[in-house]
């Protein structure tokens, strides 16, 4: 009977330390700073079209630390399964002068970015879907800042903006 005793013990104990790393991961991934991999023609130069590995922190976005100049992980207004990578053009009270399809005209818009919300576009204007087919995009739908580029090893480092 202590056998049985001491091997269900062990077994509680380890389980205890696996739920414990788990949720470790769950916090650390969720709340504090995860991979991503970025990849599309939308933030050519800045991404590669093949695809990067980045660290995205997502502790500045909670505490309205993001700004122009910025690149962040946002989930798409569009479609909510999906994150997209943009880099913050405005902020709320920002009067944004933008082209709506640079390929077509260059008949240049003006929009007032409002309250609680935050204007994003993709380096490539040509290839990116962005504020300027959506909108102003919710300051909730932030997820992240990208601040470490991982991948590719020649880019290996602090995430330049």
């Amino acid at each position: 009977m202590n056998a049985w005793k001491s091997i269900a013990k062990d077994a509680f104990t380890q389980t205890c330390l696996v739920v414990k790393f788990l949720g470790f991961l769950h916090l650390t991934n969720n709340y504090l700073i995860s991979p991503t991999l970025v990849y599309g023609p939308s933030m050519l130069p800045t991404l590669n079209l093949t695809g990067d590995v980045l660290l995205v922190e997502h502790v500045s976005h909670r505490f309205q630390k993001v700004g122009p100049g910025d690149v962040v992980l946002v989930r798409s207004p569009l479609d909510p399964t999906k994150m997209v990578t943009k880099r913050v053009v405005g902020m709320e009270g920002d009067r944004i002068n933008f082209l709506p399809d640079p390929s077509i005209t260059d008949i240049c818009r003006t929009i007032m970015v409002p309250k609680g919300h935050i204007w994003i576009q993709g380096d490539n204007m040509y290839a990116s879907c962005d504020s300027r087919h959506y909108g102003p995009v919710p300051y909730g739908l932030v997820q992240g800042k990208l601040f470490f580029r991982v991948w590719p090893p020649s880019s290996f480092g602090s995430f330049g903006q």
